[in-house]
């Protein structure tokens, strides 16, 4: 044992200095991991993003061959990752830990150039904010901001091919979500009036069309008529009726129906604080106040002409070209997705306003810790808390082989156990399988977690997410789909989901009636809404 310390040099004084403080931001990102690593997933959510790459591995084709509302560059890296390490949760919830440890740290990296300290402590309140909304899942969003937010930090390194590498993580950035060209256009004009010289601009512009082009891939693969479709008419125009939330949200209620659903399992919180409801219509107007706050410090430092102080301003406009993500859906979800990136730049902001390294650094804790605790702080903790072994883990895991899935309802978990033993009892080699919900005239959500459990039964239709106005759009094709398949699962899990938007209207009574008219219950599995099972399980009348 003594000769493996001769193996190693020793860490320099310098050297452990330096990494103190990036190392505090990646504590704060792994406190609560060994809980998140077996906490509830989103089952739709997380279910897709389980299942979706694997249809990849499979040859099927994004928006071509199933619904997928994002670019396709998530799904490659994870279609990659499971061909070497398995299609596992474990391997999707570790590429969702890199993707928040990537943005973490690339708020650090962005405040760095006014203090490692102050750096580390944005970054902690990045981690606070990022973290708790939808736990490991490994969402194109997330990717999507930290390699955006490290083109930009990446700009004005004076290290060999780093324009060249910024331009690339700007251009992958959109590979994933192509939504975000809003803030990697902003933040880009920025670094490009930067760049001291012409042939670096080039470099810029070429690493950003490299990051792009695999979209020519994609384009050529699905046509062109698949991913305009895809990435165009169903997210912008089809979707966001039945997604969209009232802005402000209500101050004495929660609009959005999976908010109220959280209400049931909250965790506690001793401070005084604004009833939840009103804390989400507080956390918009500091959203807002901290996004005005950065380009006024932004603008301010350019007038230095220093690295640091045009980089300010580069995040700073990055930053606010994440805001429609917040406004058209103003839950704890989206405006955590965006507020984790203004939230932890605003030390840097501060200092350069106020000039007062302890009060920039105190504030955003506090403005947490006061106004907006149940969704950052609070969960937070919790998951901390939970990881530590000092409070219990809500969480029944679903089994299937080496697949595992974890559900935070105990009901649906021996309700899943007893459907999945009886579906080996009448599924066949070659049998396809659809997933709904209980009612197909409504179609918020869906039990995509499925479709990974069952991988033997390829799905059936290309609506394994299901939206609101998509799957039950007068042409979705739904009801065809659902005649070609060979075994069906219809859930009433959420089938009592109402928003104030347009996921209240009734789509085609079709796919109910070829329901009806071809299929024959099996069996049903707990006990659901509205006198249906929490599962019931059909296969095709014989």
């Amino acid at each position: 044992m003594a000769g493996w310390g001769g193996n190693f040099p020793p860490v320099k004084p310098g050297n452990a200095r330096r990494l103190a403080a990036p190392g505090v931001v990646l504590l704060a990102c792994l406190l609560p991991l060994p809980a998140l690593w077996r906490l509830p997933g989103p089952p739709m959510e997380e279910g897709f993003m389980l299942v979706f790459p694997e249809l990849v591995l499979h040859g099927r084709i994004p928006n071509r061959d199933f619904l997928h509302l994002y670019g396709p560059g998530g799904l490659w890296v994870l279609a990659a990752a499971f061909k070497i390490f398995g299609t596992l949760l474990s391997v999707e919830r570790a590429v969702g830990f890199l993707q928040l440890v990537g943005v973490a740290l690339g708020v650090y990296a962005a405040v760095k150039p006014w203090g490692r300290w102050l750096a580390a402590a944005g970054g902690v309140v990045t981690a606070i904010v990022v973290v708790p909304p939808i736990g490991l899942t490994a969402l194109a969003w997330v990717g999507a901001v930290a390699l955006g937010l490290w083109s930009v930090v990446l700009a004005r390194s004076e290290r060999r091919g780093a324009v060249v590498a910024s331009g690339l993580l700007a251009g992958t950035a959109l590979l994933y979500r192509p939504d975000l060209v809003v803030a990697v256009a902003l933040s880009g004009l920025v670094v490009l009036r930067g760049l001291p010289t012409r042939h670096q601009r080039i470099r810029y512009l070429g690493g950003a069309a490299g990051g792009v082009s695999p979209y020519l891939v994609h384009l050529a693969m699905a046509g062109p008529a698949a991913v305009v479709r895809g990435l165009l008419i169903e997210p912008v125009f089809e979707l966001r009726g039945g997604r969209t939330l009232p802005l402000p949200p209500s101050w004495g209620h929660f609009d959005g129906f999976l908010q109220r659903a959280g209400l049931l399992n909250e965790p506690p919180w001793g401070l005084p604080a604004p009833p939840s409801p009103a804390q989400l219509s507080l956390w918009l107007a500091l959203l807002l106040a901290a996004n005005a706050a950065l380009v006024i410090a932004g603008l301010a430092l350019l007038r230095r002409e220093g690295t640091a102080d045009r980089r300010l301003l580069a995040v700073a406009l990055f930053s606010v070209g994440l805001l429609p993500q917040a406004l058209q859906r103003a839950d704890s979800t989206h405006l955590a997705w965006v507020s984790c990136v203004p939230f932890g730049l605003l030390p840097a902001a501060l200092v350069a306003i106020l000039r007062n390294r302890v009060v920039s650094v105190l504030t955003p804790f506090l403005v947490m810790v006061a106004l907006v605790p149940h969704f950052t702080l609070r969960t937070y903790v919790d998951d901390v808390a939970k990881s530590a072994g000092a409070r219990r883990i809500e969480s029944g895991a679903m089994r299937r082989g080496d697949r595992v899935f974890y559900y935070g309802r105990g009901d649906a978990v021996v309700a899943v156990r007893d459907l999945l033993a009886a579906i080996d009892g009448v599924a066949r080699t070659g049998d396809t399988l659809f997933v709904g919900t209980g009612d197909l005239r409504k179609t918020p959500y869906s039990e995509a977690f499925l479709y990974y459990l069952l991988p033997d039964l390829p799905p059936a239709t290309r609506y394994i997410e299901m939206d609101p106005g998509v799957a039950n759009g007068e042409h979705s094709g739904l009801a065809d789909d659902l005649a070609a398949a060979d075994v069906v699962i219809l859930s009433s899990v959420r089938d009592d989901w109402v928003e104030p938007n347009a996921s209240r209207e009734f789509g085609p009574a079709t796919p109910n009636q070829v329901l009806s008219r071809d299929f024959c219950r099996v069996g049903s599995f707990g006990t659901g809404l509205f006198g249906r099972g929490l599962y019931e399980l059909y296969t095709r009348c014989r």
